[in-house]
This record gives C-alpha cells, structure tokens and sequence, in this order.
C-alpha cells in the first residue's frame, strides 16, 4: 500500500516595507508597522524582513526598529523602487527620488510574484506598507510505502 504525504505549503515571507522622514523614531516606526500588521490581522512575528529606500538605512529610528523586530533592513536605490509599478506621490518623488518607498521596497523585497497585503498605513512620519512571497519551490510529496 503506498500514501502520499503532502509537505505543507511553505509559509508567506512577511516583508515591511518602511517609508519615514529624517529622525523618525523607532517608536513611530513600531507604531506604524503595528497598525499595518492588524489591519491585516498580523503581528510582528511575521515580519521576516524590513526593506526601505537605501540611504534611509542609517536612521538611527530605523535600525532599532529593525532590532526591535529582530529581522534585517535592506535598502534599494531610488531608481530601483521607482520602477516598480505602485501608486505613488509626486511628492515624494520630488523629496526622495521615487513616487513610492514603503510599498515599492516592500515589493522590491518580495521578489517575484510578491504582493501587497493592503493598502499602506501612514502616520505623521512613517509610512509602512507589508508584501507577501511564497518562496518558488515547494518540496514535492513524500511516498512512503508499507
């Protein structure tokens, strides 16, 4: 007789993509994150990963809500996360370089097939915006035979 036992899925990766101003702290940071996180009924343990505009990736704000999270910052260039098709604000574009930094950086991190979770949360000095991925191989079913 032979079964076939099926590995379950592999779990989403969580990416928080992290929009802020110079000296946003780590608290506004959290706080934001947080109200993404519930909205889309997550907490923090299923952030894998904080991504945001490279030269953001020294404020001090940033790097301890990484810590916090206890999960890695990536950041990538402005001309990378431009290129990324979001909704984004002329704005934005004009201050940094790209129309879009929380939801871009979080699909830039995502990978291929990432999407967005919702809609991004903003406060005062933060914006966050989460993506999902599904890594690409999943391990096949197992035989087992008796």
């Amino acid at each position: 007789m032979t079964a076939a036992f099926a590995s379950p899925p592999p779990a989403p990766r969580v990416v928080l993509g992290l929009g802020l101003r110079r000296g946003a702290p780590a608290a506004e940071l959290l706080r934001t994150a947080d109200a993404a996180l519930a909205a889309c009924g997550l907490d923090r343990s299923a952030v894998a990963l904080v991504a945001t505009l490279d030269r953001k990736l020294a404020e001090p704000g940033l790097r301890a809500a990484a810590r916090e999270l206890n999960v890695p910052a990536v950041g990538h260039p402005a001309a990378v996360l431009a290129a990324v098709p979001v909704a984004g604000s002329a704005r934005v574009a004009a201050a940094v370089g790209t129309p879009s930094v929380a939801e871009a950086a979080a699909l830039a991190s995502a990978g291929p097939g990432g999407r967005l979770l919702a809609p991004r949360t903003a406060s005062a000095t933060a914006t966050a915006a989460l993506a999902e991925s599904v890594p690409a191989t999943a391990a096949p079913p197992q035989e087992a035979t008796r």
